[in-house]
């Protein structure tokens, strides 16, 4: 787990320093965009605590959703975190293609709950 987290960090950090976001200096699209990179590592440690079937697009409506809330940074955060995301599983899939529907929904503020499974337990 812990060599997950390091990765994600990393790749976050990378991108940000060679992105349009730290080029700018500006402190608040960066703050912006570290929160929405958290938002986002919340919901997939979320999805993987629930193990729920089905509730996938769910936790990547939220995490998208709760990262573009931040402002332009998080939001931008949370596009590059997808696309990186589904690039590496494979973006020609069926199931990719869903994932990034329930993103877009999510990063363009609609409700995560639209993808939200019956029983999931309230605590998500």
């Amino acid at each position: 787990m812990t060599s997950s987290v390091s990765i994600f960090c990393l790749i976050t950090c990378l991108l940000l320093v060679n992105s349009p976001v730290c080029h700018l200096w500006d402190c608040d699209l960066v703050k912006e965009a570290a929160q929405g990179a958290a938002d986002m590592w919340d919901a997939y440690t979320d999805m993987r605590e629930a193990n729920y079937i089905g509730a996938d697009k769910y936790f990547h409506a939220r995490g998208n959703y709760e990262a573009a809330e931040r402002g332009p940074g998080g939001k931008w955060a949370a596009e590059v975190i997808s696309d990186v995301r589904e690039a590496f599983q494979g973006s020609d899939t069926a199931d990719s293609k869903a994932d990034q529907e329930a993103n877009e929904w999510g990063r363009n503020g609609g409700d995560p709950n639209k993808y939200r499974p019956d029983g999931l337990p309230d605590k998500y």
